[in-house]
């Protein structure tokens, strides 16, 4: 199986591409705004390239709820942001937005994905992507971004979410956007319980079964830390623990806080699958 984002192909039938996460926010659960000012997210974006990225993502709106942020607003935190990155590393480069007219500006910009956990509920955003031949990120949530959902009820969870996943992968072929450029990602925590983000990590075979890179968004997630009882910034063992246990299962794309690391379980787990 190959993945394509941009120019760069990359082979991952054994091996686990790794995104390293820059937020552009104030507001972030992980990093509470460390690296908004602009010259901390510069150097955050070199640790992560030295540390062994294989692509970027920038995000200008953190998923959960919080202070309305305009498009105006958001546009003025990832342009420039994705501009910079552009001048600086060659890797191909992410949009974490589900505003297609950021993401248009974005892919101007450089950016070569667009990572939509809307699940494409903006009408125009998978024919922004096909026109900018971007890749794209499938994610499920049960409502919408920034929109509490203490108590998501599912009928059968698992077929609930790739049933999802599966008409959303059908819409962006529809909308000429090529499989090796569709990833499909559960949505770990949104809209979901601790417990039901444990079963669709358990799951990920169900969804590498839809035949699509599966994006694996684990990191630092609210179902590690509140599992191991400790603070957002100490879940890093659970995260490697959940990363290694996704790639056994079929995931090929590994979004990650700590690329170090992360690059480490991929590339291990590569061999062990390699060596099977």
């Amino acid at each position: 199986m190959f993945l394509d984002l941009g120019t760069t192909r990359f082979d991952i039938t054994h091996r686990a591409v790794v995104m390293g996460i820059l937020n552009r926010t104030p507001d972030s659960f992980y990093d509470q705004g460390a690296y908004y000012d602009f010259d901390a997210f510069l150097r955050k974006a070199e640790q992560l390239v030295t540390d062994g990225a294989d692509f970027l993502d920038v995000g200008g709106v953190k998923a959960g709820p919080g202070e309305e942020v305009t498009e105006a607003e958001e546009l003025e935190r990832v342009v420039p942001a994705v501009e910079a990155l552009r001048a600086r590393f060659d890797l191909p480069l992410s949009v974490d937005t589900w505003r297609a007219s950021v993401a248009e500006a974005c892919f101007a910009a450089g950016a070569v994905v667009g990572n939509d956990i809307s699940g494409f509920a903006d009408p125009d955003y998978l024919a922004v992507c096909a026109a900018a031949g971007a890749s794209v990120v499938a994610t499920h949530i049960r409502l919408a971004p920034r929109v509490p959902d203490p108590d998501p009820h599912y009928d059968d969870l698992v077929v609930d979410v790739c049933d999802f996943l599966r008409d959303r992968a059908r819409r962006a072929r529809e909308a000429g956007i090529p499989a090796e450029r569709i990833m499909v990602d559960a949505g770990l925590d949104l809209g979901k319980t601790e417990e039901q983000s444990l079963i669709l990590l358990r799951r990920s075979d169900a969804l590498a079964e839809l035949g699509h890179p599966v994006f694996l968004s684990a990191s630092n997630k609210r179902f590690l830390w509140t599992l191991l009882g400790v603070e957002r910034h100490e879940a890093g063992e659970g995260t490697m623990a959940a990363h290694a246990l996704g790639i056994a299962l079929g995931c090929r794309v590994l979004r990650a806080h700590d690329v170090r690391d992360g690059r480490r379980v991929a590339d291990t787990m590569a061999a062990i699958l390699e060596a099977a």
